[in-house]
């Protein structure tokens, strides 16, 4: 079976797509894993590689900007941020607060359960 020229080009956009997201991936696991850069430093190109790595997957599978209705695309699409915003933000926040309301050190926990005369 002969393949037609769109097929042909729709495996190269998703091979490519699936480099990418390799390259990604693995770029962010060994900047980890090696400790190439700082915390604070780390934190950012992490938070940038998952961004790069979201184009690619929006892009390159998702082919978000060649549909017949993009209007209604579109507004999926944001309302499917609005929702991972939430979800993402929101769940740093609980971490926050956790780790605010929550003793840190074994020490800080030994004093609690003293003076709740726990143990």
């Amino acid at each position: 079976m002969k393949k037609s020229p769109t097929q042909h080009l729709r495996l190269i956009t998703y091979i490519n797509g699936y480099a990418l997201s390799l390259y990604l991936t693995l770029t962010a696991y060994l900047s980890v894993t090696h400790h190439l850069f700082s915390n604070h430093v780390l934190i950012y190109c992490i938070i940038g590689l998952a961004l790069l790595q979201f184009l690619v997957q929006v892009l390159f599978f998702l082919h978000l900007g060649h549909e017949t209705r993009p209007r209604w695309k579109l507004l999926v699409f944001m309302f499917m941020l609005l929702i991972v915003g939430i979800l993402v933000f929101g769940s740093l926040w609980i971490m926050s607060n956790l780790q605010y309301h929550h003793p840190n050190t074994q020490t800080e926990i030994n004093n609690y359960l003293k003076r709740q005369d726990g143990l």
